[in-house]
């Protein structure tokens, strides 16, 4: 099903899709590294954006990420 709903976007834009994964500890590094990407030579398709926690002893461990989905200006 997920290939049918994303069939369109990859005849429209092909091999010229490119994806972008950031991982960080700290939102605030993951919100400067964002935002250093994103250029206006890019086209933005998504952004997926997602946060996990854990515990490690008795330490609690976050895990901030993100996946831009983008194509190359022609």
């Amino acid at each position: 099903m997920t290939i049918k709903l994303f069939s369109p976007l990859y005849n429209e834009i092909g091999d010229n899709m490119k994806v972008k994964i950031f991982d960080f500890e700290d939102e605030k590094d993951l919100e400067d590294a964002v935002n250093n990407f994103l250029s206006s030579d890019m086209d933005l398709i998504d952004i997926k954006y997602q946060v996990s926690s854990s515990i490690y002893s008795e330490e609690q461990i976050y895990c901030f990420s993100a996946m831009i989905i983008y194509s190359n200006k022609e």
